[in-house]
């Protein structure tokens, strides 16, 4: 039976903001305060999942969150019409305000770890919702995200869902974007590669000093548990905390995976040679032949590695073999990532073509290529089984290019965050797209 790898990227919300949230992504802290454009930013992402499909490959959309969040603001004390939650959180309490109209769910390599039914123990496939309880802006997602990926993969007899972790600070769990898999074939059992940052438990492990390590080891290993993955299919590796202090705040700033290949900064990880030699060997185990990429550092820097975004990208394997690089404009802006880009293709490797799209909006807010797109193994069956509703094809693409263009402003500043207007505007856009993508009701203005 035929199996892909679907890319399901995030749409962005209608409430795109620069609300510099995010302490440790160093893109997020630079640009706070500036305006953007909630419009181009959705249309940006729109256009890169139409290339991708147009190219062949398997393609969906994951809906984005009602915000600003009221109830969430609700449950800290602010009462009355949410016309009066809304101005009174923004004459009090302005940083929560932000916070509530964070778009960042657009970012769904953080909406969940999904493990193929190849992989585990019940054969389904199984999606636990991250708890991202590191910032808070992110941490009241998970109960959006669960019912969006319920109402997209509901069929129980293929999928398997679980909640998110405890929140708390031991169980930190930040998804897909510490989390790859390696694997001859999708449809083929594969190897797990979990990327912590810091053990809860463990002082053994260390840690770094400036910013916070947002994956815990234990939080990996609960989410391996309950995925029913076999001790022989799993890989666990520690970010280097050094490069966590420069600005890699996911594993996916630094690392990216695709079949039998990770492509990795030289820096990257603790223990590299055990690391890789663990993964070579339990990959043989299943058939596979696992190939590594280093980035030396003599010719990408860390900082390089992070103000472009080189490892935020997409790797994708193609039907000859071959694998292409989904990269943002920023990689070809940065000379001596785009030299070393151009040696990589030209040297007859395994990556033979790189494609740049422009997604400054998303960028600009600390969120590239790798950070738009939760990566789903799926054989035919299970593809067949998935909520055709959010399966991207031209005519989708088309009615969604509509929906943004007739809902989404093009400028937003911080001010504009205390209009109650934004949040009717934000509703109305969101319970057309249930429509459009056949979700039923998820949100909670729907469901209250």
């Amino acid at each position: 039976m035929k199996s892909y790898e679907v890319n399901f990227d995030g749409l962005v919300g209608p409430t795109h903001n620069y609300g510099g949230l995010s302490y440790g992504n160093v893109a997020s802290q630079s640009n706070s305060q500036q305006s953007s454009n909630p419009r181009e930013a959705a249309l940006q992402g729109l256009a890169k999942m139409k290339a991708l499909m147009e190219m062949g490959f398997q393609q969906g959309v994951l809906a984005p969150q009602e915000r600003p969040d009221v109830a969430a603001l609700r449950n800290l004390g602010f009462a009355g019409t949410d016309a009066q939650v809304i101005q009174q959180v923004a004459k009090q309490a302005m940083p929560l305000l932000v916070a509530s109209c964070s778009a960042s769910s657009m970012w769904v390599a953080n909406a969940a770890t999904v493990s193929p039914s190849a992989d585990t123990a019940d054969g389904r496939v199984h999606f636990t919702a991250a708890n991202l309880n590191c910032k808070y802006h992110r941490s009241i997602e998970h109960p959006t995200t669960s019912r969006v990926l319920g109402a997209m993969f509901a069929d129980q007899k293929h999928f398997a869902h679980h909640a998110a972790l405890p929140a708390v600070a031991q169980f930190g769990d930040e998804g897909a974007a510490n989390h790859t898999r390696f694997c001859r074939e999708y449809g083929q059992a594969g190897v797990e590669f979990f990327v912590f940052g810091r053990s809860a438990f463990d002082n053994r492990f260390p840690a770094p000093q400036k910013y916070p390590a947002r994956q815990t080891l234990e939080a990996s290993q609960a989410v391996a548990r309950l995925h029913g993955l076999s001790e022989q299919g799993v890989v666990y590796a520690q970010q280097n905390p050094s490069v966590i202090d420069q600005g890699v705040f996911h594993n996916d700033v630094i690392a990216v995976g695709n079949g039998e290949v990770l492509f990795y900064h030289e820096d990257a990880f603790l223990e590299t040679e055990h690391m890789l030699a663990e993964l070579q060997g339990k990959l043989a185990q299943r058939g596979g032949n696992f190939q590594a990429i280093c980035v030396p550092r003599a010719q990408v820097t860390v900082e390089d590695a992070v103000r472009s975004y080189l490892f935020n990208s997409q790797l994708l394997s193609r039907a000859d073999g071959s694998m292409l690089l989904i990269v943002p404009e920023e990689c070809r802006a940065n000379e001596r990532v785009w030299q070393y880009l151009q040696s990589l293709t030209s040297s007859g490797g395994l990556i033979r073509e790189v494609k740049v799209f422009d997604l400054k909006q998303s960028m600009q807010n600390g969120g590239g290529p790798a950070c738009l797109r939760l990566r789903v193994a799926l054989n035919e069956t299970e593809l067949a089984a998935v909520n055709p509703g959010v399966i991207m094809t031209a005519p989708l693409y088309d009615t969604l290019t509509q929906w943004v263009d007739k809902h989404y402003r093009d400028r937003l500043s911080e001010s504009d965050l205390a209009d109650p207007q934004l949040l009717l505007e934000c509703r109305t856009a969101l319970d057309e797209l249930t429509q459009i993508l056949k979700l039923g009701a998820v949100y909670p203005f729907q469901i209250n």
